[in-house]
């Protein structure tokens, strides 16, 4: 005879534990659409306009584009004798948002790319910006904004923050729709920061708002992942789902974590990290070798020569060790505060935080930036 038993989903994901001091957060700060994205745009252009200090002869290419440019309006020029100081050749980028319409406007970054000296004063002239399919979905011209300057000339200059950087605020108008894909029967939610547990508390909102009675329409694929089918209620609504979907409030569910910078002592933890029950002992040893040189000069009229004689001193000195005794169920702030208390520095704590996770004293991970 077999015996089956049944454990109703609902029941599980309710014994998982939220931390006390947890706040809730929007799932709009946790999760992205799948399909909804932004897109990278790219073009090359060029900046008018400039007071003497755009690219020089050296930079070939902002002659030949000035040329081609030239061309097209009808007039014909020799781009090895064109000597024009007041242009620049730029790398124009963009940022296409998720549904943008033909029409909306963007913000363009505008980067020098020959030698130009400043972008301040710029007119970028008309440069298409283009997908990583190759299509134009952008169109980018205005006056540049380089928020820096340059001032003085030959070795005596001040230069002001980046000014062969600049952007041109609404500067881009779309030109075709950004390829993004509306979700229509399945929205698939994927988390920033994954996580099984936080996936599953998402499933579990989601079901709990939407379906508390009937048959749940969201389920966890994995720890970055979860799918929820649109309620037929909401067939021809779906951006008022997604609306609601966002509003909804989650307890996050967190990594304990150590974040050490060795370079400038910086020490960033959770409060929850916690200790095992250990005795620390932290004591200086310091080692002093000097080196000094002497000189020997023989006597008069004697037949030997001058020789250097190196004296060698060595001092030690070691400091008397200073200990900490933590009871069960101390944390990391009450370790690091017992520590600054008797004088050690942040790289003693950044020391003594290592040799804690290496006898596995603490019950956390530790991350080297």
């Amino acid at each position: 005879m077999r015996l089956s038993l049944l454990i109703p989903i609902a029941a599980l994901l309710s014994q998982i534990p939220a931390a006390a001091d947890s706040p809730s957060t929007r799932l709009k700060e946790l999760v992205s659409l799948e399909g909804v994205r932004e897109n990278q745009l790219i073009g090359y252009g060029i900046v008018v306009g400039l007071k003497g200090t755009g690219d020089r002869q050296q930079t070939l290419f902002t002659a030949q584009s000035l040329a081609n440019m030239l061309q097209e309006m009808g007039v014909t020029v020799n781009p090895t004798l064109i000597l024009v100081k007041n242009t620049a050749a730029v790398m124009v980028t963009a940022t296409l948002p998720a549904f943008a319409q033909s029409g909306m406007r963007i913000d363009a970054t505008v980067a020098a790319m020959g030698d130009s000296a400043s972008l301040q004063g710029g007119l970028l002239l008309m440069t298409s910006l283009r997908g990583i399919d190759g299509q134009v979905y952008s169109i980018a011209q205005g006056p540049v904004v380089t928020g820096g300057f340059i001032a003085g000339g030959g070795g005596n200059s001040q230069t002001f923050n980046h000014p062969t950087v600049g952007r041109i605020p609404g500067g881009a108008i779309v030109e075709r729709t950004s390829p993004a894909v509306e979700p229509t029967k399945e929205v698939r939610l994927q988390l920033h920061d994954a996580d099984f547990t936080t996936a599953a508390r998402i499933a579990e909102a989601v079901n709990h708002h939407f379906t508390p009675d009937t048959p749940a329409i969201a389920h966890a694929d994995n720890s970055g992942l979860i799918s929820v089918a649109i309620p037929a209620s909401f067939s021809t609504h779906t951006a008022e789902f997604i609306a609601q979907l966002e509003a909804l409030t989650v307890q996050t569910d967190r990594l304990s974590k150590v974040v050490i910078n060795e370079r400038t002592g910086t020490i960033v933890m959770g409060k929850e990290v916690r200790v095992s029950p250990v005795a620390v002992m932290h004591g200086d040893l310091s080692v002093e070798i000097q080196t000094t040189y002497d000189v020997s000069q023989p006597g008069i009229l004697s037949s030997g020569t001058t020789q250097v004689t190196p004296q060698v001193s060595v001092g030690v000195r070691e400091e008397k060790a200073r200990n900490v005794v933590l009871k069960e169920g101390a944390t990391v702030e009450e370790l690091v505060r017992s520590l600054s208390s008797i004088g050690s520095t942040p790289r003693d704590i950044i020391a003594i935080l290592q040799a804690l996770r290496a006898a596995g004293a603490l019950e956390s991970e530790i991350e080297v930036i």
